[in-house]
């Protein structure tokens, strides 16, 4: 039976990818941060972990436990993340920390405790849940925009290094799904964000609405359209460096080769909506 780390399986695309697993016959190890959702994880029959990406102690813990467990780690996805929402102009740098603590150094430091054991076998699966804002970049997200960024620089040159071996990595980059992620991205923005002082207190207006909204925006698919790709990134023979997921991650990497940049802009900006969409 082969062995699988998902972070991030409170709800949504981990919870789903961590079920689907679990149903076709791998070992998961589901983790989340809150101890509520280990609970819940562990009343569903997975064995579940704490892990905060946001903390070195707790990633160490994490695998420490993991390697109790299980002799090596077959797959590790990396799915853990949430998106800081607002103008770059308003985000400090103390926000923008917290956003790549979580987004992208919890999930280097995680790699780089995996890999020696993926290595000491010849043979392992790293997954990489990114976005279609890992590849382009759209008004009122940048910090999450650059978190993703970073992710793809550091896959893309992490599969270059490890290319003499059998350890292949994998980035799924999705466009709109069905979760929680919009609730999440709210939370921190009201959380982060001094809306009454900004220049952009009209555009933030029309984003609660937005975030606090219900309904799902065009082109949303069901987190299984995510587990699919994640199915195949681990059984195939060899797996596939870019899982795109939804028509709008597909459309984007088509016209960002055809167009020139002027004419992007005005498409992601349009896209964008000026953070009404």
């Amino acid at each position: 039976m082969k062995s699988v780390l998902i972070t991030g399986c409170s709800c949504g695309i981990g919870l789903c990818v961590a079920q689907g697993l679990k149903q076709a016959g791998y070992r998961v190890f589901a983790s989340a941060r809150q101890e509520k959702d280990v609970e819940m994880l562990k009343a569903q029959g997975f064995e579940a972990l704490h892990l905060d990406l946001s903390s070195s102690k707790s990633i160490n813990m994490a695998i420490d436990a993991v390697f109790k467990k299980a002799n090596t780690l077959y797959g590790l996805i990396h799915n853990g993340a949430y998106g800081q929402v607002g103008a770059l102009e308003d985000i400090s740098r103390q926000v923008l920390e917290a956003q790549f603590q979580t987004n992208v150094f919890g999930w280097h430091e995680l790699t780089n405790l995996v890999l020696p054991k993926m290595k000491q076998y010849n043979k392992g699966r790293i997954i990489y849940l990114s976005s279609v804002l890992g590849f382009v970049a759209m008004p009122f997200r940048g910090a999450y925009n650059a978190s993703k960024f970073a992710i793809e620089g550091l896959a893309n040159t992490l599969r270059l290094e490890l290319s003499k071996t059998q350890v292949q990595l994998s980035l799924i980059q999705p466009g709109p799904i069905e979760s929680k992620f919009r609730a999440n991205a709210y939370k921190a923005f009201s959380k982060h964000i001094e809306i009454e002082n900004s220049d952009y207190r009209a555009n933030y207006q029309k984003m609660i609405v937005r975030l606090q909204s219900k309904e799902l925006a065009d082109f949303t698919l069901g987190a299984e359209a995510v587990l699919k790709c994640c199915l195949h990134a681990l059984s195939a023979k060899q797996a596939k460096i870019h899982y795109r997921v939804t028509f709008p991650t597909k459309l984007f990497a088509v016209l960002i080769r055809l167009l020139p940049t002027w004419l992007m802009d005005k498409a992601l900006n349009k896209a964008g909506g000026g953070g009404e969409r």
